[in-house]
Parts: structure tokens; sequence; C-alpha cells
């Protein structure tokens, strides 16, 4: 009788731990549709979102194109900035969205360095003469001019990381570096230094630089528009590409 006793308990607990485990498997493929849902559901709206954004992006530069009156333009102007600022949030998380999602692909062309150089300059300089700095470009003479690699996102990443120099810095200068080490007959290992006369980051806040929605010193930086995925994306799209931020 006690045998059959300790046999059954035996027995129970086993289909008690049985049973837990079903039920844990049953909420992570719960948590795991639900996550799904959420990336898909991101990734979506920001297709939506992103159409009549660059419709007001078009229909503003028309007017900025056309009309004279000084009262318009500035106007006109106050739009293209603030519309361009919510275009590269609703991109920011496209992005991250895609990734989460496993849906975000790496396409390696031959690609001219001066040409994504040149992109690069254009892109970020107007923000850096409204802030009153300087932006300097290093370029290593002896770099080669034709690169295989996913321009793309090549730019993507180089330019988030310029438009954080120039958001935080608010006196002095912005400065791109751009060198190489040679690896083998027909492969470099590219390097992209930025260096700034910003505010800088605090050692205790360095591991939150990487964590998606997370932006630092919030109460010091509410004045500077941000989703906080910028690094968390440049960080997993490096990787990707076989690369690293150091």
């Amino acid at each position: 009788h006690t045998s059959l006793k300790k046999t059954v308990r035996r027995i129970s607990t086993y289909i008690e731990e049985l049973q837990r485990e079903k039920q844990l498997e049953d909420d992570l493929k719960i948590a795991q549709a639900a996550n799904k849902a959420k990336s898909t559901f991101l990734s979506n709206m920001s297709h939506e979102i992103r159409t009549p954004i660059n419709a007001v992006l078009g229909f503003d530069e028309m007017i900025l194109r056309e009309t004279t009156d000084p009262a318009i333009l500035g106007y006109a102007q106050d739009i293209l900035n603030s519309s361009k600022t919510l275009l590269a949030l609703v991109n920011d998380i496209l992005d991250f969205s895609k990734i989460e999602a496993g849906k975000m692909e790496i396409l390696p062309v031959q690609y001219e360095l001066s040409s994504a150089i040149n992109d690069l300059v254009n892109m970020i300089q107007k923000r850096a003469e409204d802030k009153r700095l300087a932006l300097n470009v290093h370029v290593d003479k002896d770099i080669p001019h034709a690169l295989f690699g996913d321009e793309v996102r090549l730019k993507q990443c180089i330019l988030n990381i310029l438009t954080n120099a120039v958001k935080y810095t608010h006196a002095g200068s912005v400065t791109m570096n751009i060198g190489y080490t040679k690896k083998s007959d027909d492969t470099i290992a590219l390097s992209v230094q930025v260096v700034d006369t910003g505010i800088g980051i605090k050692q205790e806040d360095l591991a939150k630089l990487f964590t998606a929605f997370e932006r630092i010193e919030e109460k010091r930086n509410r004045s500077i528009e941000g989703t906080g995925l910028g690094m968390n994306i440049v960080q997993q799209l490096l990787s990707m590409m076989g690369s690293s931020l150091v």
C-alpha cells in the first residue's frame, strides 16, 4: 500500500510537471505570436504613414519653389523640417520592425566610395551649418575608390552616427575620418570614425546606448528629437554586414 501511494505521488508530480511545461510552451507561443503581430503591425503602419508624409513633402517643395512671400516661405520651411523629422522617426520604426521580423536584407553591390561620401556630406552639411558647426572630412588618399557592399545600409549607419554627433554638439565641430586596412589582395576593412566636440556620454550610460527605445539623459535631451532606436539599428545592421562599433 505504501509503495503504491509513493508511485501515485510520483506519477501525479510527473503529470503536474508535464502540465507546467505545456503551459509554458503555450504561453511562449502566444508571446511569439503577439510579438510577430506587433512587428507586422508596425511594419504595415510605417508604410501607410510614409505615403502621406512623402505627399506633404512633395506639395511643400512646390510651395517653396513657387512662392516669394517671406511669411509663406517661413511656414513652408517649418513644414519641411517637421515632415523630415517625422519621416526619419517612421523610417526608424520600419527598420526596427523589419529587423525584428527577420525581413531586413543586406544587398551588396559595387559602388563608388567618393560618391557615398559626397552623399553623406550633402545630407549632413545643412544640419551642421544651421548650428554653426564646422564639418570636417578626412579621407585616406590611398583608399580604393570602387568597393563592394551594401552602400545604402552603410550610408544609413554612418549618417545615423553623424546625425547624432550634430544633434548633441552645440558648438565646435564634427569630423569624419575614413581609412582602411588591407586584408587581402581584393579585400579591405573600411573604417569610419566620427569625432565631435559635443556633450559626450557618461560612463554609466554607455550600457544604454544600444537599448531599443532607450534615450540617454532624457531630461537634459528632451528637446532633441529621436526614437531611441538609431544606435540599436546601426549595431544590428553592422552585425549583419560582419562589422561592429568600437
